[in-house]
């Protein structure tokens, strides 16, 4: 019993290194099959959108989906398996995820019929997900998902800011312009507003009076450094990043939680030793 004991745990050793250790031999061709395997697999889900080529090789594209489908649901649960808590991933961002890349295969066998063909495709574009993976490869996709976390906060009162010009500035061209020149109501001059200063432009409603066009005119203006602000906020951010936190990629034996900063000696996450 207990010989079947330490053989689970050397398993589960031996796949958590190749799953989840992206700095080991093993771990970097695991991850660049996976990789391969993903864009295989979108490309594939892409080729069946087009009416011309499902009609001559739909079976065949099919047939595929349930492959890459079955191979992602191995990696799904193989992940589980080497970890010593698996809520940790089953309830992360890629972990739901990984989920939602291999649901609607299964799906669609519960949906059938001719009835459910519009919701069944609904649920095959939800594979696209798939794509998201991707950046949990990237090192330096980390650094920036770091960096736009922390940037939240001054974004979020950002926004708030811009809301409140919005709504002013809708409000006042309202009382300008009025529904003679198309602002018929307080939220279609806001809409207005918020093309106006995005440089979107729509030109579906355009100020005619002098004072309403000097209006849009600063609007405009004022655009350009509103679009401005949030790069700035995430860019300062990234640069503080980059040079006060150092993270290295040392996997986590319980959740998987992969990056931790220079010198940790326990899951930020869990708490287990690393």
């Amino acid at each position: 019993m207990d010989n079947q004991t330490s053989g689970s745990k050397n398993w589960q050793k031996i796949i958590h290194e190749i799953i989840f250790k992206s700095n080991t031999p093993p771990g970097k061709f695991f991850d660049l099959v996976l990789i391969l395997v993903i864009l295989i697999s979108i490309v594939t889900v892409m080729l069946e959108s087009v009416e011309s080529i499902n009609d001559k090789y739909g079976q065949f594209l099919r047939k595929s989906e349930w492959v890459y489908t079955i191979l992602f649901t191995i990696e799904y649960f193989a992940r589980i398996f080497c970890l010593k808590k698996p809520r940790y991933y089953i309830f992360s961002f890629y972990g739901l995820i990984d989920l939602l890349s291999i649901l609607p295969s299964y799906l669609s066998l519960i949906f059938v019929g001719s009835h459910a063909l519009i919701v069944i495709r609904v649920f095959r574009l939800l594979r696209i997900f798939r794509i998201l993976k991707l950046v949990q490869f990237l090192g330096e996709a980390r650094v920036l998902q770091e960096a736009i976390k922390s940037s939240v906060p001054k974004i979020i009162v950002f926004i708030i800011a811009v809301i409140c010009i919005s709504t002013m500035t809708g409000t006042l061209m309202y009382i300008i312009e009025g529904p003679e020149n198309g602002y018929k109501n307080i939220p279609i001059s806001i809409y207005w507003t918020v093309v106006t200063m995005t440089t979107v432009g729509y030109g579906d409603i355009a100020p005619q009076t002098p004072l309403g066009q000097t209006v849009a005119t600063m609007l405009m203006i004022l655009g350009y450094g509103i679009i401005a602000v949030p790069t700035g906020i995430v860019t300062a951010q990234l640069t503080k990043s980059r040079y006060t936190t150092e993270n290295i990629p040392q996997s986590c034996l319980s959740c998987g939680k992969e990056i931790h900063e220079v010198g940790a000696k326990y899951c930020n996450q869990c708490g287990h030793e690393l």
